[in-house]
């Protein structure tokens, strides 16, 4: 797999970890009885999280993506749609809940992105948010670089201004609160949690155990402090109220 693909797509989640663990636990207590309704994962990427909701879910769960080759194998997990996000193929107030999971990120419209999702929500469904936060200080997705894209995490790229980080990282956008709140300006919502959480850090707990896992104790810990707006990603939980979309 292409490192251009992930920069342009995102990368999928391949394997199961203590990460995405906790956050599958975050978004069913956010889910609560929704769960069992009827849910779409927007951008399932190839069906981790797709085929966990399903199995505790007694109501139908789809997923959605854009990347055929993906999409096709998520269909293992569940029935898949390859669509895009801006354009989604389901009529009005067709969902108890859906999942955007790092995604909203990538695609070319993230406001049509949001209201699309919006739109398909019944009154009273849920979408459980995740997005990349401009206050952490690694770009997690790589950069651009004299016409060369570069892998990894690096450092401080998103506390340059705006124009200078989008000039290195023009395949991904990163999220102040501000800007989040901008996408549901004017949409038929209200937002029943916003926070910033850190990661899991299961790669450096790979290879140095004993430091790795004090140092994600640490970091979760400054999830409950205002040191959290240095975390890695936006966790929001929108519910939709009756009006237009």
């Amino acid at each position: 797999m292409s490192h251009e693909k992930f920069a342009a797509l995102g990368a999928p989640s391949f394997v199961w970890r203590a990460g995405q663990e906790r956050r599958l636990r975050m978004i069913l207590a956010a889910l609560g009885p929704r769960l069992h309704g009827r849910g779409l994962e927007n951008g399932c990427g190839v069906g981790m999280y797709l085929a966990r909701l399903r199995a505790r879910s007694r109501g139908q769960v789809v997923g959605l993506e854009y990347d055929f080759a993906w999409a096709r194998q998520a269909r293992q997990h569940g029935p898949v749609v390859n669509a895009a996000g801006e354009a989604l193929p389901f009529p009005p107030a067709s969902f108890d809940f859906v999942l955007s999971h790092e995604v909203l990120e990538h695609v070319r419209d993230d406001r049509a992105a949001v209201r699309e999702m919006v739109r398909v929500l019944k009154p009273g469904g849920r979408l459980v948010l995740f997005v990349p936060n401009r206050g952490y200080p690694f770009e997690t997705h790589g950069i651009y670089w004299r016409g060369r894209y570069h892998f990894g995490n690096i450092p401080l790229v998103n506390y340059l201004p705006r124009r200078w980080r989008d000039r290195l990282a023009p395949h991904v956008r990163v999220y102040t609160r501000g800007d989040l709140e901008r996408l549901f300006r004017g949409l038929p919502v209200r937002f029943v949690q916003r926070t910033v959480i850190f990661g899991a850090y299961d790669n450096i707990i790979a290879r140095w155990p004993g430091p790795g896992r004090a140092l994600r104790a640490v970091l979760h810990a400054l999830e409950r402090t205002p040191l959290r707006v240095l975390g890695l990603s936006h966790f929001w939980v929108v519910e939709r109220v009756a009006g237009p979309a």
